[in-house]
């Protein structure tokens, strides 16, 4: 009844993008990444790994994984037959005083389906594949925590790295104000010179207020990552310690990688569980044949109960067939179909919002080098320009406004030299979770043994899905 699976076209390049502006790739794989390969520092390490440990998202999400599996236990249990056992006295009396007693136990078997046309079956691969779908879902959930504490951590470092350039350009801009008061005071200079000089200053003294604000909201947003107040030897005080020892990612050159990635996995498992939906809503509309049974013993003497004298049995079966329902069964048949044809778009689209994830990761990462270069050259040149006019200034030779536009171009490079480390530290990071990251590690047994099941029970999971 229940269709045959077959995975759908995943409708996307069976490679990455070439050519400008994306890096040749020369990679003929994707390895098995895990977080502590790509994100090298031991302080982040000791963050993720306690992100892992506490993080409220991830209890949420282990607790879901424990419900679904109790609920594929749940309608797994109804393939086999449901044994009562029971015992009992009966006393009786007539207007004659006599009193009569009636002992009886045994085991009954209350109703158990017979599933000829496997619609039980559909249903415990139905829950199956649920409970595969929300384990990968988890998998999702901790690979975003991972990204999002990395880059938590970089927002950090990067801030307080902006934070410093802040406090020195306010150093530099006090003992200019201070220069040029005395210059004022001496009548070298005009008075629009010292508000000059003073608009600089109160300027970065504002950036040295806002980037302590933003250091300060860093670590908030660490500690609701990581789930416990961030010890501050943990963190990087600038962009450069912290992008130091982060790795790059290999993309490879096969990009159905993606199929690998825990999201898609999800929507993968929805599919199957869809596609097995329809074999239980075909099921439903065949007859249902159910077996009831008593297996006792039964005597009017209590010492007389467990002779073969008292032993009796009974069995009994049913079989009903729905006649007429205004065609609801094959109704819920399109249904299911219906259902099955949307997951198969949510599929696709789950790769091809994955395809696109690293693709823009790779054309990011093609020109980093290249726009980290200029932003040096751009830097030192400004800082050269700076050093010249400011000696120029006190020569005599240019005017007081050469020496602010100098000071802030050197500013603002300093800044846009940051930002753009920091934006290559996130390339990295946007291209470890758009691959995967370390869930690679736990995306090919799919069909896990279910902690205090039987071996044959966990043997007949393992036949029952198939490995991706």
């Amino acid at each position: 009844m229940e269709p045959r699976y077959a995975r759908p076209d995943p409708a996307i390049p069976s490679s990455w993008p070439v050519g400008d502006p994306y890096l040749a790739q020369t990679e003929v794989g994707l390895p098995v990444l895990t977080y502590q390969q790509v994100f090298q520092d031991p302080r982040l390490q000791t963050l993720i790994a306690e992100a892992l440990a506490n993080n409220r998202d991830l209890m949420i999400a282990a607790s879901n994984i424990a419900a679904a599996r109790e609920q594929y236990r749940i309608q797994r249990a109804q393939l086999l037959p449901t044994l009562n056992a029971g015992a009992g006295v009966t006393v009786s009396g007539d207007k004659t005083d006599k009193v009569t007693a009636n002992y009886d136990a045994g085991v009954q078997v209350p109703s158990f389906e017979i599933d000829l046309f496997g619609r039980v079956r559909s249903l415990t691969h139905v829950q199956l594949q649920r409970y595969l779908a929300t384990e990968a879902g988890a998998r999702a959930t901790r690979l975003t925590l991972v990204a999002n504490v990395v880059s938590a951590w970089l927002n950090h470092a990067a801030d307080s790295s902006l934070r410093l350039i802040a406090e020195q350009t306010a150093t530099s801009a006090q003992k200019s104000v201070q220069l040029t008061r005395l210059r004022l005071e001496g009548g070298i200079v005009p008075r629009t010179d010292l508000d000059q000089a003073e608009q600089i200053l109160a300027t970065a003294q504002a950036d040295v207020a806002r980037q302590r604000t933003a250091v300060a909201q860093d670590v908030n947003a660490l500690q609701i990552l990581v789930g416990a107040p961030i010890d501050p030897r943990l963190l990087a005080g600038s962009i450069d310690e912290a992008a130091g020892k982060i790795a790059p990612v290999p993309a490879g050159l096969d990009s159905y990688v993606l199929l690998r990635r825990p999201d898609v996995l999800q929507a993968e498992y929805q599919l199957r569980a869809a596609n097995a939906q329809i074999g239980a809503a075909r099921a439903a509309l065949f007859p249902r044949i159910t077996l009831t049974g008593l297996v006792g013993l039964a005597s009017s003497a209590l010492a007389k109960l467990f002779t073969g004298g008292a032993f009796g049995w009974s069995a009994g079966a049913d079989a009903t067939y729905t006649i007429f329902q205004s065609g609801a069964g094959h109704a819920n048949v399109r249904l299911s179909k219906a259902q099955r044809d949307a997951a198969v778009a949510s599929y696709q689209k789950a790769i091809q919002s994955a395809f696109r994830d690293v693709a823009d990761a790779l054309a990011r990462r093609g020109t980093m080098n290249d726009e980290i270069a200029a932003r040096q050259r751009a830097q030192a040149a400004s800082a050269d320009n700076y050093t010249l006019t400011e000696a120029r200034y006190r020569a005599g030779i240019d005017p007081f406004l050469t020496v602010l536009v100098a000071q802030r171009s050197y500013y603002t490079a300093q800044q846009q030299m940051v930002q753009v480390r920091l934006a290559a530290a996130r390339n990295i990071v946007d291209t470890y979770q758009a691959v995967g990251g370390d869930a690679l590690l736990q995306a090919t047994p799919v069909c896990q043994a279910l902690p205090g099941d039987s071996s044959a029970s966990n043997a007949k999971l393992a036949s029952q899905c198939s490995p991706i």
